[in-house]
């Protein structure tokens, strides 16, 4: 019997295998209960080319008290951040790897975030 995280990172895998296949970049998601951070990683796999996180100084100021970077507002300051920083990298596509997560909350609103700031998935 496989535990929560091990379903999750089941889950995450075939998606990753699929996103290779394409042989684009893909944005990937984790989320823990206080923060939210979003990579776009490139289509080797082997280098970070743009990042995003709750836990970022500036973000932190916007966002006011610590602790409320686990929230969907929170979510979708990351997916506008993700964007402009993808975009200054010069990458206009990406495969979005929700990481095992179900496309619902949070997940949902970085991506609804990124998309309507202009990056393409």
């Amino acid at each position: 019997m496989l535990n929560k995280k091990e379903q999750r990172t089941r889950r995450a895998r075939t998606t990753r295998s699929r996103i290779a296949k394409q042989s684009v970049a893909r944005l990937t998601v984790f989320r823990s209960n206080l923060h939210i951070y979003a990579n776009v990683i490139s289509d080797d796999g082997t280098r970070v080319l743009a990042s995003a996180s709750t836990s970022e100084a500036e973000v932190r100021k916007v966002l006011g008290a610590a602790g409320k970077g686990g929230n969907a507002s929170a979510a979708e300051i990351i997916g506008k951040r993700i964007a402009e920083r993808a975009k200054a990298a010069g990458i206009e596509r990406v495969a979005f790897d929700r990481a095992g997560y179900a496309y619902h909350g949070r997940v949902k609103a970085l991506a609804e975030a990124a998309r309507a700031a202009g990056l393409q998935f």
